[in-house]
């Protein structure tokens, strides 16, 4: 962990922090920064967030008990212990928690990436190519985060603020260099990125989801905007990476003052695919850029693998990449978990885990089974419970338009009836033959079991994760495990 250097007290902190007040000793010593009090050690400082279902100010007594050296609160609390207090702790935590650990994000080199579908592969694209280029990277994401090789668990796609510091200052202590961070737009509107400063921001695009948070298009788009309107060139070299072929991209534009950066495949961009051949191989197209023509290779297929290596290969060829080390990184990257993941177990049909969950990435991932099935396309689908309803019969149109047939069944149902859930679902199936399984577990050995030669088993909605919660409880459950089981039932040894 980062030593506190001698002037990183209270005191210091107060001063770096617009608005703070204080009481007590300001020259007390702080090496840390927590907003969990069951995570706070001695010398913390412990943010009380207001929360949605707690109000971290009913905490700080414990954080204490634990060691905490100082809170940062919203209003006082009558506690033996020194205290700064902002307007809105949620949108200063991240400069309390950047002051703390010496503003690690102005160390290193450190990319966002934003948008519904495409972040956690496109982040993981970056890892592989600045490693192929001789950088130690550090990655925070869907994922978990990761320091070099070493993993570190996570529960968000992007974590609360004083964490995200935390890392980015192991990160730092721990020689990387370039650094990539999937960017929501629950942590862009919480404020989680404030205190981050960013090298580059990458948008993939925008198509229909969270709006159980946002309430509209509008205030989802806003949300991303969020990111590109700190991107305002004070750092060297920062730049904006934008999806030409998405209409979002226009609105971005207009929140940014630093340097833009297009890829695209329909309108005319910095970073052109053309030529582009979709196998059950992968993807093959000519990149285009500065009059240059070359070929690319992935070996993930789909439409939406060439816009995921577009906005990648950008970042790279921008920042000076030799372009044969970045083919040579796409082609080291062994896929990303749960990101169109073929299950093999010797079986004459494919079976396909994929963590698609909106109406857009789910009818990206059909399209793409579609084009390199020889026969059935069976579909293994649910919604997430207390989520989006809105997109719920969204998805079964995706779903019904690209299948030959689809079992409805649970996501993460949390405290909603599983059944209510596919009762949302239900209006939105066409013409396609479907039947509802309830039981995921059933669901996934029903379409295992069915599928004949040629056939190809998409499961859809859950990808990389390995629990299922129900009610308030999280159990393991695994999808690639659960097919790879099926596959066992019916001989397939792998």
């Amino acid at each position: 962990m980062r030593l506190p250097e001698k002037n990183n007290t209270l005191q210091s902190i107060s001063d770096q922090i617009a608005g703070a007040t204080s009481r007590g000793n300001l020259q007390v010593g702080i090496t840390g920064a927590k907003m969990d009090s069951r995570k706070v050690i001695p010398g913390d400082i412990y943010i009380c967030i207001p929360g949605f279902h707690a109000d971290g100010h009913d905490f700080a007594e414990a954080a204490v008990k634990a060691g905490a050296a100082a809170l940062a609160v919203e209003r006082y609390l009558p506690l033996d212990v020194p205290q700064i207090k902002v307007r809105n702790i949620r949108q200063t935590a991240g400069k309390i928690a950047a002051a703390v650990f010496g503003y690690p994000s102005q160390k290193l080199e450190l990319i966002g990436v934003t948008g519904t579908n495409g972040k956690t592969t496109v982040t993981h694209l970056i890892e592989s190519i600045a490693q192929e280029n001789g950088k130690k990277t550090g990655l925070i994401g869907t994922l978990g985060s990761r320091i070099g090789n070493r993993g570190i668990p996570g529960q968000h796609t992007t974590p609360e603020s004083a964490e995200i510091q935390d890392l980015l200052n192991q990160m730092v202590e721990e020689g990387v260099n370039t650094a990539v961070m999937e960017v929501s737009s629950h942590a862009l509107d919480l404020g989680r990125i404030v205190g981050c400063r960013f090298d580059t921001a990458i948008f993939t695009n925008l198509t229909q989801d969270h709006l159980d948070y946002h309430q509209s298009m509008e205030e989802y788009l806003a949300a991303k905007g969020l990111l590109f309107a700190q991107m305002s060139g004070e750092k060297p070299g920062q730049k904006a990476i934008l999806n030409a072929d998405d209409q979002a991209s226009e609105y971005l534009m207009t929140k940014t003052s630093c340097r833009v950066v297009t890829y695209g495949i329909e309108k005319k961009a910095d970073y052109q695919a053309e030529k582009i051949v979709l196998s059950d191989k992968g993807i093959y197209f000519d990149l285009v850029y500065k009059k240059i023509r070359e070929k690319v290779f992935f070996a993930t297929p789909g439409k939406f693998s060439v816009y995921n290596v577009l906005a990648a290969y950008a970042w790279a060829l921008d920042n000076g990449y030799e372009s044969e080390k970045v083919q040579k990184a796409l082609c080291n990257l062994q896929g990303v978990p749960g990101r169109f993941q073929s299950i093999r177990k010797g079986q004459p049909f494919l079976v396909i885990i994929d963590y698609a969950h909106t109406p857009d990435g789910l009818e990206n991932v059909l399209s793409t089974a579609r084009e390199i099935t020889g026969r059935r396309l069976i579909t293994v689908f649910g919604c997430g419970g207390d989520r989006d309803r809105g997109k719920r019969p969204l998805m079964a149109e995706a779903a019904s338009g690209w299948s030959d047939y689809v079992i409805v069944t649970s996501d993460n149902p949390r405290t909603e009836d599983p059944e209510k859930i596919i009762g949302d679902i239900l209006p939105g199936m066409g013409k396609v033959d479907y039947e509802v399984i309830v039981d995921r577990r059933r669901a996934i050995h029903r379409a295992c079991t069915m599928a004949g030669e040629g056939d190809t088993v998409l499961i859809a909605g859950k990808g990389h994760e390995d629990y299922q919660i129900i009610g308030t409880s999280k159990i393991h459950f695994d999808d690639k495990e659960e097919a790879s089981a099926a596959l066992r039932s019916k001989g397939y040894a792998g």
